[in-house]
């Protein structure tokens, strides 16, 4: 798949052409929200061995998958693009054209799982490489797939108030149903925590319910069941909203200025993802939030100290981080689409989420342009994509070259 990088590339992608989740009455639903280093060793300096080297062995599924694509390729597995759930085709362009990694299926359907079954293998069929293909099914106010095959599910806060055996029946329950249609990612469950003196005053999770309690531990008893109990079921899960949206006053679906005033590194609130990590969730969604006593400068998804200083480096999540919609939320909209994948990307970030199509275009042209100016950030695209190949891998997908 090697091609060459001629800016004649860049000039094809740029020509061509998800916050917290809204709820089933808004018009548009975004998803719910909201390379090692070289060895510094010496050269030894001892005589060379007179025995011939044994051959490498040969390089590990993701590996080989990631040496067979050229920048443009690895570029694509960094996007994820929302498509209509009910009519995913309409995106079968932006997917060969843009070797996209990932498709978000945005809106809410009643359509029977035969349907989505069938709309959702021909989707996979005009990728270059297997997608990850993923829903907002949490359940209460928060559920892309209803219906009769797709049940209404209670609500998180209904759930985590019940016995451990009922959430992790309901959720495996829930992510067969995913797995049977070809769904393998689910950007669920909620890790965030709304204290009970704030309820249903946190417009993006308490106001719909979204949230397991109120306490930190309790939450995070919650996500130890549901995390095994959906990846079991052959679905991943996605924690979110990182480091937590139960504290902010405004929703960055639809405002500026969501800021959690308490949040640090040392934060209980964080423990429900911590919970979720060690139980070995695929990915972690950020959050479009600020929150000052981290980072003073940067919402959350744009955060250095806080994709890589705090979730990378301090708590040791190794796997994929996903944005929050970067296409139509209105905490985002201050900075280009171009800018807000390059800049996810550069503070740690993999996969860049947005629910609005038109942006893969200037997306994909500015990660290209920025990796070939900037070695550092090639080998940024480089880890991410590696990241995207991994959890593809996880979901069983990744086809071996």
């Amino acid at each position: 798949m090697k091609r060459s990088l001629a800016a004649a590339t860049v000039a094809t992608l740029l020509a061509g052409s998800v916050s917290a989740c809204t709820t089933e009455d808004s018009p548009v639903a975004a998803p719910a929200s909201s390379a090692a280093a070289p060895s510094s060793a010496a050269p030894s300096s001892a005589a060379p061995s007179s025995t011939a080297p044994s051959s490498s062995p040969p390089p590990d599924c993701v590996t080989a998958t990631l040496d067979g694509l050229d920048l443009p390729e690895r570029v694509g597995q960094l996007l994820m693009i929302g498509a209509a759930v009910n009519a995913p085709s309409g995106l079968g362009d932006t997917v060969r054209r843009y070797h996209l990694g990932g498709v978000f299926l945005r809106g809410r359907s009643t359509h029977s799982a035969a349907e989505l079954k069938s709309d959702i293998a021909a989707l996979q069929k005009q990728a270059p490489m297997p997608m990850l293909l993923a829903v907002d099914q949490e359940g209460g106010s928060v559920q892309t797939l209803k219906g009769s095959d797709f049940p209404r599910l209670p609500s998180a806060q209904r759930l985590g108030a019940g016995p451990a055996a009922n959430l992790r029946d309901t959720t495996r329950t829930s992510a067969r149903r995913l797995k049977a249609i070809g769904v393998n990612l689910n950007l669920a469950p909620v890790a965030d925590t709304v204290p009970t003196s704030i309820g249903t005053g946190n417009p993006p999770i308490g106001a719909f319910r979204r949230e397991f309690g109120s306490d930190p531990a309790k939450v995070a008893a919650a996500i130890r069941t549901v995390v095994p109990a959906s990846q079991d079921a052959g679905v991943l899960t996605t924690l979110k909203h990182f480091p937590g949206l139960g504290r902010v006053r405004v929703n960055t679906d639809v405002s500026r200025g969501a800021t959690d005033t308490v949040a640090t590194v040392n934060d209980p609130y964080l423990g429900p993802f911590e919970a979720g990590i060690e139980s070995g969730t695929a990915a972690v969604m950020i959050s479009s939030a600020r929150y000052p006593k981290i980072d003073p400068d940067a919402i959350a998804a744009f955060s250095k100290p806080i994709i890589t200083g705090l979730l990378r480096d301090k708590i040791g999540f190794a796997g994929l981080v996903i944005s929050d919609d970067l296409g139509a939320a209105r905490a985002v909209t201050s900075v280009s689409p171009a800018q807000r994948a390059v800049r996810f990307v550069a503070a740690g970030g993999d996969m860049v989420l947005t629910i609005v199509a038109a942006d893969a275009a200037p997306m994909a042209g500015a990660l290209i342009n920025k990796a070939e100016s900037d070695r550092s950030f090639r080998a940024r695209v480089d880890e991410a994509a590696r990241h995207v190949l991994e959890a593809k891998k996880r979901a069983g997908i990744l086809p071996c070259r």
